[in-house]
Parts: C-alpha cells; sequence; structure tokens
C-alpha cells in the first residue's frame, strides 16, 4: 500500500523526517504555524514535496488541526517527531481507531501507556531483575511506611559507605521537578513528608509520594532500541552518553558509544557495564514486546552501578549521533528515522544484532540561542547569518535559513542546529568537534542592538571532558 505520511512537528525534526521519506520513496505533507513561516522546514518541503505539501495551523498542539489535515491532504500515517504528540498515547489510540484510521509512526498506545508511567516502568523492571533508583515502587500513602522506607534508604546508603545519604521525597502524581524535596537527616522526615503529601493533594489531587535514594556522581547513559510490529525481535543501536547538560538538566552533548574504556580510566569494567544496559533494555523490550524505536535512559555511578530511569518511547533528537556510528551489514548510513518509518508501517525489521556493529566515535552538539553564563538564559533576536566549513565527517541539520535573515521564535525553545561529528577515535572525534565549532558563524543582534549570544563556547569546553565522570551531578 501506498502511503502518505503527515509531518506533526517543526524545525529541525521535521526537516529529517521528510528527508526520510524522500529516500523511502514516499509521499509526506507538513504544518506549520504563523511563527514558523520562515523555518526551513517550510521551504525545503514546498521543494521537496506534491503541490500541495504544507499546511498552516494555528497551533502543533491542537489535535483537532492535525487531522483535519491528515483527512484533507489524504495522509495515512502520522510522524509526531518528538515533543508535542510523540508520547500522547490519547492521541495515537484517537488516530488509529477513529472512522479513517491512520497508522501513528510510533509504538502502540498501549506500550507508550505502559511505559510512559515511571512508577510501572519500574515495577516493570523489577520484575526482571531490572536494577532502578532505589525506594519504593509505588505510591505511599502511610507515613508510617513512608518513614520505614526512607530509613531502609538510609541505612543502605551507609552500608555503601556514601558520606552524605541523602533520600528524595517525591510527589507521584508530579513532574517536571515539581514537588519534590532531599532530606540527609531521618530526623526531619516526618515534617518534609506531611508538606510534601499536602502539595500533591493541593496540586495533583493525589497525596501519593514516592521515596528514593538521591543518586550523586553519575553519567547519563541511553541505549537505543529498535523493533518492528512483531515486538519479538528488538533490537539495540548501542549507547549514547548524555551527561553534558544544562542546570535544566536539558541535553547539550551526545557522544556514542556511552564510554570509551580504551583511553579513559575507570574504575569500573566499563565494557561490562555498556553490555548489561544493553541486554536489560533488551529484556524489556522483549517483555513488553516494544514495537518500534524506543531509548531506555540510565544513570551510572562512579562505582559502575547501573540504575533504570525511565523509557522514552519516541525517537530522541540525539538519534543521529547513534546512527552515524552504526553499520548494518557492514554498511554505513543507517537512518533511524527510515527506520522508524518503514517499520512503522508495517515492514518487518529484516536484520538481527549479529548484522549490526560500530565503528568510531559521534558526537552531537545542540546548537541553541542561550546564555550559558546566566543559567542557559534564551536569546531573543534576529539571525543574519548561520554558516558553517562543511567536511565529509560532519552532519548539520537546521531550520535557519541561510539566504536570508530570521527572527527566533519566542514561541519554542531556542534550538538552532544540530552539529553531528564523526570520528574513528574519541580523540579525533573531539577534535573535528572542536574544529567545527570555532569555525561556525552564528551572528545576529536583538532589540536593544545586542550580539547574538550562542552556547557555543559551553560546547567548545565541555568537549575537553566527554565521558569521563566529572561529579557535576
Amino acid at each position: 500500500m501506498e502511503h502518505k505520511v503527515l509531518i506533526a512537528n517543526r524545525g529541525e525534526i521535521a526537516i529529517r523526517i521528510m528527508l526520510a521519506c524522500k529516500k523511502l520513496q514516499l509521499e509526506f505533507v507538513c504544518v506549520y504555524t504563523k511563527e514558523d513561516k520562515d523555518s526551513s522546514h517550510v521551504s525545503l518541503a514546498k521543494q521537496l514535496g506534491a503541490e500541495k505539501s504544507v499546511y498552516r495551523i494555528s497551533s502543533y498542539h491542537d489535535a483537532n488541526e492535525i487531522l483535519a489535515v491528515a483527512d484533507e491532504s489524504g495522509a495515512t500515517a502520522i510522524h509526531p517527531g518528538y515533543g508535542f504528540f510523540a508520547e500522547d498515547y490519547r492521541f495515537a489510540r484517537r488516530i488509529t481507531e477513529r472512522d479513517r484510521k491512520l497508522i501513528f509512526i510510533g509504538p502502540s498506545w498501549k506500550v507508550i501507556r505502559e511505559l510512559g508511567d515511571k512508577i510501572n516502568t519500574k515495577r516493570i523492571a523489577r520484575s526482571l531483575g531490572v536494577p532502578t533508583v532505589p525506594g519504593s515502587d509505588r505510591p505511599i500513602y502511610d507515613e508510617a511506611e513512608a518513614e520505614h522506607v526512607a530509613r531502609a534508604l538510609f541505612e543502605y546508603q551507609k552500608a555503601q559507605h556514601i558520606q552524605r545519604p541523602i533520600v528524595l521525597i517525591k510527589a507521584s502524581a508530579g513532574g517536571g521537578g515539581m514537588g519534590i524535596e532531599e532530606i540527609s537527616d531521618i530526623e526531619v522526615f516526618k515534617s518534609v513528608y506531611r508538606r510534601i503529601r499536602n502539595y500533591a493533594l493541593r496540586q495533583f489531587k493525589d497525596e501519593g509520594v514516592l521515596i528514593e535514594q538521591r543518586i550523586h556522581g553519575f553519567n547519563h547513559l541511553e541505549v537505543q532500541i529498535v523493533a518492528d510490529r512483531s515486538g519479538k525481535n528488538p533490537v539495540h543501536f548501542g549507547t549514547r552518553n548524555c551527561s553534558v547538560q544544562s542546570t535544566g538538566l536539558q541535553k547539550r552533548i551526545e557522544v556514542a558509544p556511552g564510554f570509551d574504556p580504551e583511553t579513559i580510566s575507570y574504575t569500573f569494567d566499563a565494557n561490562k557495564v555498556l553490555q548489561e544496559i544493553t541486554q536489560y533494555s533488551l529484556a524489556m523490550a522483549r517483555e513488553i514486546q516494544y514495537d518500534n524505536v524506543g531509548t531506555w535512559e540510565w544513570i551510572v555511578t562512579s562505582r559502575g552501578e547501573p540504575y533504570l530511569m525511565e523509557v522514552n518511547t519516541r525517537i530522541q533528537v540525539e538519534n543521529g549521533v547513534s546512527a552515524r556510528i552504526a553499520r548494518i551489514r557492514g554498511q554505513a548510513g543507517v537512518d533511524l528515522l527510515e527506520e522508524q518509518i518503514r517499520l512503522g508501517l508495517g515492514e518487518a525489521i529484516g536484520y538481527t544484532q549479529e548484522d549490526i556493529s560500530f565503528e568510531g566515535f559521534g558526537i552531537e552538539y545542540r546548537i541553541i540561542a542561550e546564555d550559558t553564563t546566566k543559567r542557559f538564559t534564551p536569546w531573543v533576536g534576529t539571525i543574519t547569518r548561520f554558516e558553517w566549513a562543511k567536511a565529509d565527517w560532519l552532519e548539520v541539520f537546521t531550520h535557519i535559513p541561510q539566504d536570508k535573515a530570521y527572527e527566533i521564535p519566542t514561541e519554542f525553545d531556542p534550538n538552532l542546529a544540530l552539529g553531528i561529528v564523526w570520528g574513528s577515535t574519541l580523540a579525533e572525534a573531539k577534535e573535528r568537534g572542536k574544529a567545527f565549532l570555532e569555525r561556525l558563524i552564528i551572528e545576529g543582534s536583538n532589540s536593544k542592538e545586542e550580539a547574538l549570544c550562542a552556547n557555543i563556547p559551553f560546547l567548545i569546553e565541555k568537549t575537553n571532558t566527554l565521558l569521563q565522570y566529572t561529579f557535576e551531578h
């Protein structure tokens, strides 16, 4: 069956999805809002797409508008990209169960619902022996039970010779860092517990509380999983290290693979840990019959202890850095977006884990208009020049036009571009990464005639210590 894919997203990811569709010889249709009228994802869609390839909508968050465009354009599938509807199981269920059914290019809605609940994810993991952050795996409503868990966590940390044990008290229905406090003294537990419980009841209408250990000095790793609709034969496309983050814990640099034990000395067997987290991730994927792309997110302590944090049931920004080092049957040029679309439309995966190999190191830089010296404050203004030196080891994805000025919309995060660098060794990748950043030209000004502020100096500085433990968390 021939398909037309509606790309329900914007910017760089919309561009990458349409390029993947072209490689698969699939028709596509894009959407945009008035704020994005000058975005390159709009002009490229007009250039590559059919006569009616772009539709203006009022909001990327309006499901009714998205579905109206799908029906008018004759789309048969919707690709949500990341953000917006990417992990909304209700949206995925709605489009697949309506009278005019559409394909959701992502995991099935039941899988999204199953893993979108962090508590449920923790439960599934523990049932399979997958390590998770020590603490409760369900909301606790009884104060005595909660205190018992907290005391046990303090004792556990002391037994691990942790000098300053810390326990987190979290509103179970919270999110985005809301309703969380940490304590280092069990004597204050009751007062903090009651404060969080009351806050949770007011804010979320649910006074359930989670008790967890606070993990310090970790690296943030990910495992990239890919599977077809059968859910029976998932494979992994390696690991990534996403430890370079903003003060708000937003990723800024991703490296694949996740460790480099050949050149960096770790206090643990890094290869063993990488193997463990990939096998744990695959075990969970098989258990729940995961049926598209997804990312298992881990923290690994400086002792080499891995703990599963969560599962992201979508394509991630950093998929390209994993693809850059991957080979299928020895062939370079893996495109995980292309794989996601192909498998989402029902094709069999067509290869096994033995067919996948890896070569070299990849580094992905998120180029963002922000002031990293002021807690990563977004910069707002107009870009007048954006250029980079092309190289065969470099890929750049951006929605910033190169032929005219571009005003950064204030309605969205000020992400400008992704730069993906490859090197045969980590040292070569780092050298090339810094060369890319140092030659990158971004010029512009704001309403006060102040020069554009981007995170380039921060990215250059952090390149020097990639894949090391710097204890900044």
